[in-house]
């Protein structure tokens, strides 16, 4: 590429390209800087977070989870009428949800804290130049947040369909009868269950040999039964082949096991990963590197091998969640501001995660599967939530905590929660991991009885209960039976 020259003057301190949640923050605290910063998004403020990602699906799920309770009020003594969905009110919640977080990321909020706010699509021009709406805004810095987009597969016939996506599924007006979702990582798993829930046939299909293929099997396993008590009917290790319509009917062939299996469905939700957006803004003019998974490049100080251009979020990966975009864009801000001077640099030791069925799975950390991959010596403490009281009083007994630590030490180098609030248990483990607390912090800490976060200080206990020496345990029994003696 040839060398680009710098200006001598610039329109703006930083261009960051993309309104998601990496984007706004990098933005906000660039402009917190009293840095001139120039925002370009072509689409919605928020990006798939507010629109259609976590807002939206949890939301979806809230009211599937609703009708799921409904459906075994029996359990707690509780008798009700038929249920009756409306699925037209449920995707109008979503929109209310969504609305009333609107005014938080949009163009007036951003601007009142300093942000110029351009809608566009964005080109790269070269490091120092981005393009927009036909003008060239001049720029110290760029920040690329661009976020990433569902991947679709190479279905034969997958165009013939009218298929779904996450994005698009926001969209249907009434409640598939027959759903197919492709699909078994997170995103799949949530709204395959969501829309079980809510009354729709669900057929969950996938290459792989399980459900949440990242995680440790026990949590498949446990997560599949649920499904298939749900009545998903969950179909791994079969290979999309094709898809078609018959008349009216569509249908999806599928291998398994060397043999072709037929399945119809009304609608089709594509849930097979999502890719970075890359295309269309620039980085090959601007020289800007891509990895090996198709995402911008970076170091730990979130910068490319193009010096003042900065990527944080999706786009760059390698964790897409929108607390590791708010995180790296923090990062991409602070070093963009700093210009090389000095450089901090963000660190993916401990990044928590978790996935919203039903039961709730929540994971920090290495899993167990994962140690053994990369050679790591480990020890495992297990606890079974049935043995939580606030467990069984809220009928949430369903579930684990499987806590990885260093041979014969309290440290801590990864925990799985499968249980009734995993999303918020994890917590704990995430704060502990950052600063470097042991189990022993968390035995310290007093816990509130009865509720499910007790369930992390008594998981502790059975790593210490397993870890008492023995001869203390020798010395113990015989100081009592010295003291009952009356010697």
């Amino acid at each position: 590429m040839k060398k680009s020259r710098k200006p001598n003057a610039f329109d703006a301190d930083a261009v960051v390209i993309g309104a998601g949640a990496a984007g706004l923050v990098s933005s906000i605290i660039f402009a917190g800087g009293h840095g001139e910063v120039v925002l370009i998004e072509q689409d919605k403020m928020g990006g798939d977070c507010l629109n259609t990602g976590c807002i939206p699906s949890k939301s979806l799920i809230r009211s599937a989870r609703l009708m799921f309770d409904l459906n075994r009020a029996s359990e707690f003594g509780i008798e009700v009428g038929e249920q009756k969905l409306n699925f037209g009110k449920v995707m109008e919640r979503i929109e209310k949800v969504i609305k009333s977080i609107e005014p938080h990321d949009s163009p007036e909020r951003l601007a009142s804290l300093g942000v110029k706010c351009i809608k566009g699509s964005a080109k790269i021009e070269s490091p120092y130049l981005v393009s927009v709406n036909g003008k060239t805004i001049s720029t110290r810095t760029i920040i690329v947040a661009t976020g990433a987009s569902p991947m679709l597969p190479p279905i034969h016939g997958l165009e013939s369909v009218d298929f779904l996506t996450s994005e698009s599924v926001w969209n249907l007006k009434s409640l598939p009868k027959r759903l197919l979702v492709i699909g078994a990582g997170p995103i799949g798993c949530e709204l395959a269950q969501a829309f079980c829930h809510l009354g729709a046939q669900v057929f969950q299909v996938d290459l792989k040999s399980r459900l949440l293929p990242r995680e440790d099997l026990e949590v498949s396993d446990l997560v599949r039964m649920q499904f298939q008590k749900d009545g998903i009917s969950v179909l791994t290790e079969h290979e999309p082949v094709k898809m078609g319509r018959e008349g009216d009917q569509n249908y999806l062939e599928a291998l398994h096991k060397g043999q072709v299996v037929r399945i119809e469905f009304d609608r089709v939700l594509i849930a097979a990963g999502r890719k970075s957006n890359v295309e269309g803004i620039g980085l090959e003019k601007a020289g800007v590197k891509l990895n090996s998974a198709g995402a911008i490049q970076v170091n730990s100080a979130m910068q490319t091998n193009i010096r003042n251009i900065f990527a944080c979020g999706d786009v760059a990966g390698p964790y897409q969640y929108t607390h590791m975009a708010s995180y790296q864009a923090f990062f991409a801000s602070i070093n963009a501001m700093l210009s090389g001077f000095w450089r901090i640099r963000a660190n993916h030791r401990v990044v928590p995660w978790a996935t919203y069925v039903t039961p709730e799975v929540a994971r920090v950390g290495v899993s167990e599967i994962e140690a053994r991959e990369l050679d790591i010596c480990y020890e495992v403490t297990n606890y079974e939530l049935s043995k939580l009281d606030r467990a069984r009083t809220d009928g949430e007994s369903q579930g684990f905590i499987k806590i990885l630590t260093v041979p014969k030490k309290d440290k801590i180098l990864g925990v799985t929660i499968v249980g009734h609030q995993a999303g918020e248990l994890i917590g704990e483990f995430v704060l502990a991991m950052t600063h470097n607390m042991g189990l022993k912090k968390i035995i310290d800490a007093i816990h509130v009885y009865p509720t499910m976060y007790e369930a992390n200080k008594l998981a502790a206990n059975e790593w210490r209960k397993s870890h008492l020496p023995k001869k203390y345990v020798t010395w113990a029994k015989r100081f009592f039976e010295w003291r009952r003696s009356g010697k």
